[in-house]
Formats: structure tokens, sequence, C-alpha cells
């Protein structure tokens, strides 16, 4: 009898006590994790929350010694005077030369990345060129500033939204073929092989096999270039010279003078000028998580 008790009442707290803890530790984790979380979201959120509230509060309230992120008389009068202002102008031609830049990046990156992955080059020239592309994604803006004024104005493209479109090449394209080289590699080569032996030729094999295996790729780079054409400032600086051309990015600059810095037209701008950029990024989010998870493979 002695020997059964002293075997069976040590079991009971072990069973119990074992999922407890598991529990307590799975908490504690978790606790962490969603803690870790809220303090991210607000450190990137209280910009955006500052922003949008500068742009709706009226303009004596903002330069008050107060700390309050929401206004506390709201008004559109910001909104009012940029409408009257010509936002609108300047939103079409951003929206124009940010497109038509990506577009034409986005269609010659594609070419000359399948071209790159496809083909032999003699004399390992593929590698010399993506050095040299790499070599022009790096280069600061600038120094090609004065090269790219007398080319802009020998073939008449100064103070057009064609010739930024052209300009904005310099930095976007490279950037196309260096991010769609690995989504052309991932496509198999026994695909197009198969196709070529039923009659495709290379224009088919690459609108029905290539594009839609590289369609996640694609749209990844779209967002990706787009957001860097929209936030262009210094190529706009130099080749615009009419006010009705202006781009967002260097109608902002208007709003900052010599003796005031005109704040709730500011914020105004930034949260008009944000709202396509997240629309779109909203619309194309699966295409992106897949091909961020393309990229890592």
């Amino acid at each position: 009898m002695s020997a059964i008790k002293q075997t069976s009442v040590p079991v009971f707290p072990d069973t119990v006590a074992a999922p407890f803890s598991g529990v307590s530790r799975l908490s504690a984790r978790t606790l962490g994790f969603y803690l870790a979380l809220g303090a991210a979201l607000t450190f990137f959120a209280l910009p955006i929350v500052w922003m949008a509230g500068i742009a709706f509060t009226p303009s004596g309230e903002y330069v008050s010694d107060s700390l309050s992120l929401l206004p506390a008389h709201p008004t559109l009068a910001h909104f009012e005077a940029l409408w009257r202002d010509g936002f609108p102008g300047r939103l079409a031609n951003t929206l124009i030369v940010a497109v038509g830049a990506t577009l034409l990046a986005l269609s010659l990156g594609f070419l000359a990345s399948y071209a790159l992955v496809r083909f032999r080059f003699p004399r390992r020239l593929d590698h010399t060129f993506l050095l040299l592309v790499l070599v022009i994604k790096m280069m600061p803006p600038i120094v090609v500033a004065i090269p790219l004024f007398q080319l802009l104005k020998g073939l008449g493209l100064l103070d057009s939204k064609l010739g930024l479109i052209l300009v904005y090449q310099v930095y976007t394209l490279p950037f196309c073929i260096w991010m769609l080289l690995s989504f052309v590699r991932d496509v198999p080569l026994s695909l197009e092989e198969a196709a070529s032996l039923e009659g495709a030729g290379l224009l088919r094999r690459l609108w029905h096999i290539v594009l839609p295996l590289c369609g996640p790729g694609l749209a990844a780079t779209f967002i990706f270039t787009l957001i860097m054409a929209w936030n262009e400032f210094l190529f706009a600086l130099l080749y615009l010279s009419t006010p009705s051309h202006f781009t967002l990015p260097l109608y902002v600059s208007n709003f900052i003078t010599e003796n005031e810095t005109f704040w709730g037209q500011l914020m105004g701008i930034g949260l008009l000028s944000s709202l396509p950029m997240l629309l779109m990024a909203g619309y194309v989010q699966r295409y992106l998580l897949r091909g961020f998870a393309m990229q890592m493979k």
C-alpha cells in the first residue's frame, strides 16, 4: 500500500501544470509580439496622422503652441485654395509623366531582361552591359544633368512631358532591368522549347508564356518604378520652366517661401498625392506579395 501511494501522488501536478506553463509562455510571446507591432504601427502612422490633421487645421490654429494632432475646428480651406491654384492640372501632369515613364521603362526593361537571360553574347558582353547599367543606377543624377539638358534642347523637348518621360529612363530603366532579371530566370525554359516545337515564334512565346508567368514581378516592378517617377524632383526642377507644366514635387516647392511656409497647403498636397499610390498599392497587393515571395526564392 505504501508503494502505491508514493507513485500515484506526483502524477497529478505534472499533468496539470505542463499545459498552463505552455499557455503562459505562448501568451507572453504573443503579448510581446503585439506590443512590438503596435509600437511599429504607431511609429510609422504618426507622421501620416499629423499630416492629415494639419491639412484640415485652420491657418491660425496650427501655428499655436498646442501639440494636438487633430484640429479643433476642421476646415477644407486648404483644399479649396489648392483647387483654385491649379492642383488638378499638376496632378494630371504627374500622372502622365509617371505612368508614361514607368510603362516605357517596364517595356524596355522586360525585353532587355529576356534577352540577357535567354541569349548568349560574345565576350561576356551581357555581364559588361549589366555592370554598366548598375553604374548608371548608382550614379548621382546631377552628373548627367547638363548632357541631358543639351540633348533635350537639341530635340526641342525642353519644358515638355515627353522630354521628362525620356529623361526619367536614366534611373527607372536600370531599376527595371535588374529587378526583372530574376523573374525572367524563373520561367522554365522547357515551356518555351515545347512551344517552339509546336511552331510558336518569339513574340508568341513572350505574350502567351513569359508575360503571364512574370505577371507578379511585372506588377511589383511597376509599383516601385511608378513611386520613383511620381516623387522625382531634380530633373523636373531642371527641365520644366512653365508653371502649368509642373509636376507635384515641383509644385510643392512653391509653398515654401522666404517669408512663410504654407503648412496647410503642403500637408494637403502630401495627403492628396499619396492617395493614388496607396490605392494602386492596395489594388495590386496580392501581386506584390507574390512578387516578393518569388524574389526570396
